[in-house]
């Protein structure tokens, strides 16, 4: 059962179509995707999000359109209404775009165990977009980024092999938009952080620390009952330092201030994007630095396959704040269902005569949410919504679970799918229509 006591998330659900589509953005889909998932063969394996992202994605190969008279749209300044179903071709090309960056974060990562470099990036900065095959994006990596699991390890793990008991490992990178033509093309100097998945053994057991804790030094004169509260082990790895390394929360930060003071004449973008572990990290980041910085510009986070963050306390923070959230999310993948439950009495309740009443919703609702609120697992989905599905796809129909979440199966959900008003499925409909009356 699903209830919330707040308004639900709007949600897009595009349907899916199986003629080729004409986009603006890209000059055909993306290619090789390599859907089917092999057994592990090696430890790491049992470790990764996504294993099968050592290889990068087709390239975006065609002249991407023009969005500087539009670019707030396309950030989701009006909730991308409008945008979503049918989804646009331009924002579907911007979300493959900053897809392509976080793949470019698993393709940096140094997977390998027994290496020396186990958890670090194998590329320096100044190649690490050119080396993942995003050389003529136009952007330039800054920045370096790193999280540190809090939990403090047993003496037997700490002697045991490094990949038991690595506390800290590089998770992603900030890139900065340098090339004049894609800055006109895009209206504004774009800012990425670029976020990757889960990849280390403690970060998976972070993941598992699913209670709700409350955000330090929430914004005065919030409700206590109903503060901001986040998932432990998400805020745990932003937020946790490790002998001599800063937190990830300290390194964004540090960074993003150089970034207002050098660029303050100028329109600028902050976008931030993960999977996984990376959307969970990248939608506490957006909040952070709205919260830090009063006068920061638009924040917007291009989300896939993330998990929930926190509580309606925390929704409702990061709408006031004005930061915008858009959640890429694949209907069948158990990882954006997780964790705890979503309360909402907006969804009717059908009571013993059969019909839907508002009362019985909040009844109900709040019977539940008084049941578990000592247990602190009520969450809330943050955001927009562009839902879609593996099952309406006939390439991806029969993945299984751990496939439906990987990165490449979205960006291939994303670059296929269209809306419910799509020219192709009108057109489709008709000349079915004329054949049946000619039959």
């Amino acid at each position: 059962m699903r209830l919330s006591t707040t308004k639900p998330v709007r949600t897009c659900t595009p349907s899916y179509a199986t003629a080729q589509q004409s986009t603006t953005v890209l000059s055909k889909p993306i290619e090789n995707l390599n859907l089917k998932t092999q057994a592990p063969k090696t430890l790491e394996h049992l470790f990764v999000d996504n294993s099968s992202l050592r290889s990068p994605l087709s390239p975006v190969t065609s002249s991407p359109a023009k969005l500087n008279k539009k670019w707030m749209d396309y950030q989701g300044i009006k909730n991308w209404e409008g945008l979503l179903d049918p989804l646009d071709d331009n924002l579907r090309g911007e979300i493959i775009r900053y897809g392509h960056f976080v793949d470019a974060a698993y393709q940096s990562y140094d997977f390998n165990p027994s290496s020396s470099s186990y958890g670090t990036c194998i590329y320096p900065k100044r190649k690490l977009l050119k080396d993942t095959g995003l050389s003529d994006t136009g952007y330039r990596v800054t920045k370096n980024l790193v999280a540190t699991s809090g939990i403090q390890l047993p003496g037997w793990i700490e002697r045991g092999p490094n990949w038991m008991g690595m506390q800290s490992s590089w998770i992603g990178y900030v890139a900065v938009c340098q090339d004049r033509n894609e800055i006109s093309r895009l209206g504004r100097r774009d800012v990425v952080i670029a976020l990757r998945g889960t990849a280390t053994c403690l970060e998976w057991v972070e993941n598992l620390r699913a209670t709700l804790t409350p955000l330090p030094n929430p914004d005065s004169g919030h409700d206590p009952d109903s503060g901001p509260m986040v998932e432990s082990g998400f805020l745990s790895l932003y937020t946790s330092t490790s002998q001599n390394r800063p937190s990830l929360q300290k390194l964004v930060r540090d960074e993003i201030a150089r970034i207002l003071e050098k660029y303050k004449d100028e329109p600028l973008s902050f976008t931030i994007t993960g999977h996984s572990l990376g959307a969970a990290l990248a939608t506490l980041a957006a909040y952070d630095i709205k919260k830090t910085f009063k006068n920061s510009p638009l924040v917007t986070v291009i989300s896939f396959a993330g998990p929930r963050v926190g509580n309606c306390g925390f929704r409702c923070h990061v709408e006031k704040q004005g930061t915008k959230v858009l959640r890429i999310v694949n209907s069948d993948d158990l990882i954006t269902k997780v964790p705890g439950f979503v309360v909402d009495n907006n969804e009717n309740v059908s009571n013993h005569s059969g019909r839907y009443t508002a009362a019985a919703a909040a009844i109900l609702a709040d019977w539940i949410q008084k049941l578990v609120a000592d247990t602190q697992w009520v969450y809330a989905d943050v955001g927009c919504e562009l839902r879609l599905s593996s099952r309406d796809s006939p390439e991806l129909c029969s993945i299984d679970i751990a496939t439906c979440h990987e990165l490449k199966t979205y960006l291939h959900l994303v670059s296929g799918f269209v809306g419910s008003n799509c020219p192709f499925r009108a057109t489709a409909r008709k000349m079915m229509n004329k054949t049946l009356v000619k039959n």
